[in-house]
């Protein structure tokens, strides 16, 4: 697969976005419970399109499934932290991986977060998800703090991995 169109997010992708959440619910990643059918709305006025940008895959006849997406919003509504954006999703469907979708998503939202005037780019991992650790430092992310055994899942406590990259000083990449 070549590397994905990234492009926002529309009303319309709803019901895949909602598939896609529940095909890639996994535990090294969710805090939340596994998804249940039916499935409710994937926007709502908390999650609204426009904090979501979506990859499709780069092959013709393929513009209609989604590869994966990922969330830029802003971590609080506060003023004095209006120059920072949270990366608070990132999915890419199994038959998508290893082919640069998530990459992309990140590069594309690092961008989408630096037009809407953010300095600097922050997200949680949690302490297990040595995958996206590793994704996130080979594009730049720093671990910024650790929160340690802040969630239970299942019978162990897992730390809550505080992640961030300066916007202000980065070119745009990719």
């Amino acid at each position: 697969m070549t590397l994905p169109r990234i492009r926002p997010a529309s009303h319309s992708d709803d019901a895949a976005l909602s598939e896609l959440d529940l095909a890639t619910w996994s535990p090294l990643h969710a805090v939340s419970p596994r998804p249940q059918q039916p499935l409710g709305p994937f926007f709502d006025d908390r999650h609204p399109p426009e904090d979501f940008l979506v990859a499709e895959p780069a092959v013709a006849g393929a513009e209609d499934r989604i590869a994966g997406y990922i969330r830029i919003a802003r971590p609080t509504p506060l003023a004095s932290n209006a120059h920072v954006r949270q990366i608070q999703g990132l999915a890419v469907h199994e038959w998508a991986r290893r082919a640069g979708v998530a990459r992309a998503l990140l590069r594309a939202g690092a961008l989408h977060a630096r037009n809407q005037g953010a300095r600097r780019l922050t997200l949680r991992v949690l302490g297990h998800n040595t995958p996206a650790r590793r994704l996130y430092e080979s594009e730049g992310y720093a671990v910024e703090g650790v929160l340690p055994g802040e969630f239970r899942l299942g019978d162990a406590y897992v730390d809550d991995v505080l992640m961030g990259i300066a916007l202000a000083d980065r070119a745009p990449s990719g």
